[in-house]
């Protein structure tokens, strides 16, 4: 899996990992859906990998996500910020998963 940051995406999280205490995460997030079909992606700033995580490569960011959602998305994607309405959104060359990609801080995520 790679992901390819758009020059608006990288900025706007760049200040967020430049430090190196996040890392950013590509979550397959279930929370309130009932079943793992029914997820939908989300980005995460996480302090570390888990056991689950695997680290990819991306342009400009590497990214950790789950293996067992990489079923969910196809080996190349794009996420790309816009700033005109304040959101990501996640994208590959034959659909669009979502443009309303959330982006989950340290401090409110829970995993």
């Amino acid at each position: 899996m790679h992901i390819t940051f758009s020059q608006s995406a990288a900025s706007r999280l760049a200040p967020l990992l430049e430090d190196g205490s996040a890392k950013l995460k590509l979550l397959h997030d279930t929370e309130g859906c009932g079943c793992v079909m029914s997820g939908v992606p989300a980005l995460q700033l996480v302090r570390e990998a888990t056991v689950d995580d695997k680290e990819a490569t991306g342009d400009p960011f590497p990214f950790l996500y789950e293996p067992r959602h990489e079923v969910f998305y196809e080996p190349q994607l794009k996420v790309d910020f816009n700033p005109a309405t304040n959101s990501f959104s996640l994208r590959s060359d034959n659909q669009t998963y979502t443009t309303q990609l959330r982006l989950i801080s340290l401090s409110s995520s829970n995993h």
